[in-house]
């Protein structure tokens, strides 16, 4: 019955991000070495509901309010962000995902999809999710979370059965701006150094003009020649380095009590302008490092 249950909100997300979420779903999975912590919820998406460094809780928490793609830190896969009018365009073919932010399909899959186990220590976490209906090919996606010295690095990889299909992925975290409730002037600052940032049009997916980044506030895609390379800082308590090979990264600052830093294999909608292929041999890769440093 349980089951039942939580697979009837699962199915409801797929046809409006904004359904009714119950938390949480599923038995939860704890990692630790050294100086930082994390819990997963498999079933729950694959989501880091916490990740804990030198004592402090970075994530935004699961609150009554919350809905499901508004707390934690979730993998985005196989389409990163929004997929433009809910169509992915291959060649001469169309196909159609389930529009959940209408007109738009909205991060991917992973967020109404349970995973399962492939391998765990204590402080390295391997999951699995199979590719299929309404993805219209089959295959395989892969999420590892390790724990290094003060690091977590975190890891997707997307694999073909058999035929080749354009993907793209990333991470949807949730950074408090506050932690432990601390004083304003320590609140979150998120810095870094953009070439190009994605012009927006107004139908909230870029026009795929690269511009010079521009002032926030933030719900805009920037790129970068040599990488993603950003500074989360808490002043005065603490700080986090996010690098990755990967060019992409969207950030989103509009709301009061957290901000979004999403490193993406490509700018949304971008595996319908210049796809990235999976092939059967050559999976889809894109890794991060999440690096904390105590502020003193």
């Amino acid at each position: 019955m349980k089951t039942e249950w939580n697979n009837q909100h699962q199915q409801a997300l797929q046809q409006a991000f904004d359904a009714p979420w119950p938390g949480p779903l599923g038995d939860v999975v704890s990692l630790k070495k050294g100086n930082v912590s994390l819990q997963v919820y498999p079933r729950d998406g694959a989501r880091i509901t916490s990740l804990n460094a030198f004592g402090y809780e970075v994530l935004r928490q699961w609150e009554p309010q919350r809905k499901a793609f508004q707390y934690g830190c979730f993998p985005m896969v196989p389409w990163a962000g929004r997929l433009g009018y809910a169509t992915l365009n291959v060649g001469e073919q169309r196909y159609t995902l389930p529009a959940n932010k209408p007109p738009h399909a909205l991060h991917g899959m992973a967020c109404y999809s349970s995973w399962e186990i492939v391998d765990q220590t204590t402080d390295r976490l391997r999951l699995r999710m199979a590719l299929g209906s309404p993805w219209p090919w089959q295959g395989d996606v892969y999420q590892t979370l390790t724990l290094e010295e003060d690091a977590l690095i975190l890891r997707l990889e997307v694999c073909s059965e058999s035929e080749a299909f354009p993907a793209s992925m990333g991470w949807h975290p949730w950074f408090t701006k506050n932690l432990n409730g601390q004083a304003d002037e320590q609140t979150l600052q998120v810095l870094f150094h953009a070439d190009w940032q994605e012009e927006a049009g107004d139908n909230e997916l870029p026009t795929g003009k690269q511009i010079a980044p521009q002032l926030g506030p933030w719900d805009d895609c920037f790129g970068f020649v040599s990488g993603v390379n950003v500074s989360l800082r808490w002043p005065g308590l603490l700080s986090m380095s996010m690098t990755s090979a990967a060019r992409s990264l969207v950030v989103f600052d509009k709301q009061p009590d957290a901000t979004c830093v999403n490193p993406l294999s490509q700018a949304p909608n971008a595996i319908n302008k210049a796809p990235q292929y999976v092939k059967k041999d050559h999976p889809l890769v894109i890794e991060t490092c999440w690096r904390f440093t105590l502020e003193v």
